[in-house]
């Protein structure tokens, strides 16, 4: 008995284990994969930025509101519709509207009424609000775009900025590993005798460069994935890694026209829609201020028909016969004095549509700006990358001539470092440029409206 006792209790334990055992590992895998670095490329970047930024949800909230708005609108030329009732005992003397009498004592009553009235002549006032709020809410349509444009390029430049500060890191470390070995060249030759203690702290002063080199590209690297998370809305302790392009040709020689690409761009810009929408918009608003200058007419009509305990007639016969009542008419609005509210709000709306007009040109001259000193930046980028690749040519060869009369002696560590920083400087300079060079040519891509794609 105390034998299968024991023989149980150990199996049991051993069940146990195994099941620790089991849920650790499923854990350990769990944690594996919630740590799998994840990779995007540059449109899948763009799409979880425009999915999940907070500052278009904002923007698609104001134009639900317009919406709303241009819909309620429409259906102010439709005829409205009320109806009322009520129920109420009266006590005391009072006089009876359904009888006709003056009584003195408790009487129930019970009335129903239903009313309509469809504007006539409102000054044209209803359409042009209509047109006013359809220009409104086309406004802020192309105002969500303005906003995912914006974001589009943020991302395009913080990830580009990725890329730059990846292989600043690689540059980097490449100059660490030769610094490195001319550390090591530079140990043998102090021990030998052919150089000094001078020559071998250049060495090291030089591998500490390098390596203060390498941690600022790392620091530059992290802070930019941090802003493109920020950018996507993404928790920033997940692991991503961004995938580099296939870079085969830049636009070294390409010509841009700036007006050429102003003209396109006025035409699809939604800067420009936006204020151009505005514009419109305070037009219709300024007729439909003038609107209310202007006489009123609509047309009415109602039933009505009513109870009280007072008539001997019965409920039935008060209700459908005795007490109902129609009603048909015009109804004729004059606005002769209101404390110059309409004429106010007439002048306002005038003054409203000079300012939406001259921010409209503004938008225009902005665009233009805008659109110049970006031909300006990429003709200038086309120009640094040419001039820093061959600065990267001279540089390599004085340097890989100076490697090898070091290593026979015929000069010293200052100038071999010197040859070294001056390299380095034109790898980074490169590296540097020819992604500065993307990134002004996607921004002209941006203005004649192509895809942000690498």
């Amino acid at each position: 008995m105390f034998n299968n006792l024991i023989f149980d209790f150990n199996c049991k334990a051993l069940l146990l284990k195994k099941y620790f055992l089991l849920v650790g590992c499923l854990f350990g895998i769990t944690t594996v994969f919630a740590q799998e670095t994840q990779k995007i490329n540059l449109r899948q970047a763009v799409n979880l930025a425009l999915a999940n930024n907070l500052q278009i949800k904002q923007a698609a909230f104001s134009a639900a509101i317009s919406s709303e708005n241009y819909k309620q609108s429409r259906f102010e030329v439709l005829p409205s519709l009320d109806g009322s009732a009520s129920t109420n005992r009266q006590y005391g003397l009072f006089f009876d509207q359904q009888s006709g009498q003056l009584l003195n004592g408790t009487l129930d009553q019970a009335n129903g009424r239903l009313s309509s009235s469809i504007p006539l002549f409102q000054g044209f006032s209803i359409i042009n609000q209509i047109k006013q709020n359809k220009n409104l809410l086309e406004a802020d349509k192309s105002s969500i775009e303005k906003i995912k444009n914006d974001l589009s390029l943020n991302v395009v430049n913080t990830y580009l900025q990725i890329l730059t500060n990846k292989d600043l890191i690689l540059a980097s470390q490449q100059q660490v590993d030769l610094s490195n070995n001319q550390l090591d060249i530079a140990n043998k030759r102090f021990k030998v005798g052919n150089n000094t203690l001078a020559d071998l702290a250049q060495a090291k002063a030089q591998l500490a460069t390098n390596q203060l080199n390498v941690t600022n590209a790392q620091n530059a690297y992290a802070l930019a994935l941090l802003d493109l998370k920020q950018l996507m809305e993404m928790d920033t302790e997940t692991p991503i890694e961004v995938e580099a392009p296939t870079i085969v040709d830049l636009p070294i020689e390409a010509e841009y026209k700036s007006r050429e690409i102003f003209n396109k761009a006025v035409t699809i810009f939604p800067e420009i829609k936006v204020a151009q929408y505005n514009t419109e918009a305070q037009k219709f608003g300024v007729k439909v201020a003038k609107g209310r200058l202007y006489p009123s007419l609509s047309f009415g009509g109602g039933i009505n028909t009513g109870y009280t305990s007072n008539s001997p007639v019965s409920f039935k016969e008060q209700i459908t016969n005795r007490n109902f009542g129609q009603s048909v008419g015009f109804n004729l609005s004059i606005p002769i004095f209101n404390n110059y509210r309409n004429r106010a709000t007439y002048n306002i709306a005038k003054i409203r549509l000079a300012n939406a007009t001259n921010n409209e040109q503004l938008a225009k001259n902005n665009l233009n700006k805008i659109v110049n000193q970006a031909v300006l930046n990429l003709r200038a980028a086309q120009t640094r990358y040419v001039a820093t690749q061959s600065a990267l040519a001279s540089s390599t060869e004085v340097f890989n001539v100076n490697k090898k009369r070091y290593d026979v002696g015929l000069v010293n560590s200052i100038e071999l470092n010197l040859a070294q920083t001056n390299f380095n400087k034109a790898q980074f300079d490169v590296i540097q440029a020819k992604y500065d060079l993307l990134f002004r040519s996607k921004i002209i891509d941006f203005y004649l409206g192509n895809p942000l794609t690498l």
